[in-house]
């Protein structure tokens, strides 16, 4: 086990078969909180920082950061097989969010997302999730991020295990201690992992990516659609609002023609009644397979309608357009230029 897969009692059973005292374990969870490597924790001694390495740190090497005149930055993280994922740093008024990637591509083939386009190459391991976030704290200072959301390349709950590891490691009190309020989890809708989540007693904010309002729109761009319906997803949904008392986001890419009409902005009103929610109108980013984001106005419109319904809604602000900042983008164009 690598040394950023390890949680505080780990750390301080590997300093002990080290023979140093154990005040070094906190000092260790200290320096990775930093985003600090074994070689830049200045007050270790050579013994214990070279048995780090030898034991293997972990992580993922930063290899490309993009600015967008928004505030955002890109990132491209190499994992050591050569594998590269990415990650993007959003500024919001409550401070940063890093946006980080849980799979070297996806297997659940939206047909509005480039992350899929070229399929699942594997799970990323458990360094390979806290690497992003030592990473970019490293980059940027232990103030740059408050907030992270797994909402990057591939499907959270398709790399279960992993995923709740890594949650775990990164709210636990001794090293970054995020609180599970500042992290969001964004899933496709595999109900059965979604029961299975509540019963870890994680209480992050569960974001579901819905983006219909009914199985038959919802055939035509999510394919997972045909394993789990439409109703079993926002059942699932209800169960963990009432298990966590979280409100649960819905999702829900505009694309021109397929799910933007007064209707079906109606419809969708209907199907998330009587829950704690909020929806959340993405505006499609970029041009994938095709599709187009409506008009602003349309946009508008579809808002207004779930409002008059009663439906707390917002339309999400765009960020890093500039970047190509949807997720799979940038993978996707380096990707191209590898060959």
């Amino acid at each position: 086990m690598k040394i950023l897969e390890m949680d505080y009692s780990q750390i301080k059973a590997f300093v002990a078969q080290t023979g140093q005292p154990a005040y070094r374990a906190n000092q260790i969870m200290g320096w990775i909180a930093k985003g600090k490597r074994p070689e830049e924790m200045g007050n270790l001694p050579k013994s214990l920082v070279s048995a780090m390495e030898e034991r293997g740190f972990g992580g993922v090497r930063l290899e490309l950061a993009q600015a967008s005149r928004d505030g955002s930055e890109k990132y491209l993280f190499r994992c050591e097989d050569g594998n590269a994922v990415e990650g993007v740093l959003m500024e919001y008024r409550h401070g940063g969010s890093l946006c980080l990637s849980t799979q070297a591509g996806c297997r659940m083939g939206c047909a509005f997302c480039a992350s899929g386009e070229n399929g699942l190459v594997r799970n990323l391991t458990v360094d390979e999730l806290v690497g992003q976030v030592h990473g970019v704290i490293g980059e940027k200072g232990p103030d740059a991020l408050n907030h992270m959301v797994l909402m990057g390349c591939g499907e959270p709950f398709d790399n279960y295990d992993n995923v709740v590891r890594f949650l775990r490691l990164v709210t636990q009190e001794k090293g970054f201690h995020f609180s599970c309020r500042n992290i969001s989890l964004s899933t496709c809708g595999l109900v059965d992992r979604i029961y299975a989540f509540i019963q870890e007693r994680l209480p992050v904010v569960l974001c579901i990516s819905l983006h219909a309002p009914n199985d038959e729109v919802r055939h035509r761009i999510m394919p997972i659609s045909h394993r789990y319906s439409i109703d079993a997803v926002v059942e699932a949904a209800r169960a963990y609002d009432a298990a966590t008392g979280r409100r649960v986001i819905f999702e829900y890419a505009l694309v021109e023609g397929i799910n933007d009409s007064p209707v079906q902005a109606r419809e969708l009103a209907r199907l998330t009644r009587g829950m704690r929610k909020h929806i959340n109108l993405i505006p499609l980013n970029g041009n994938v397979g095709g599709l187009r984001a409506p008009s602003r106005e349309r946009c508008q419109r579809f808002l207004e309608v779930l409002r008059e319904c009663g439906a707390s809604a917002t339309i999400r602000r765009t960020l890093a357009e500039d970047i190509e900042g949807a997720c799979g983008q940038l993978r996707r164009r380096v990707l191209q230029e590898e060959g």
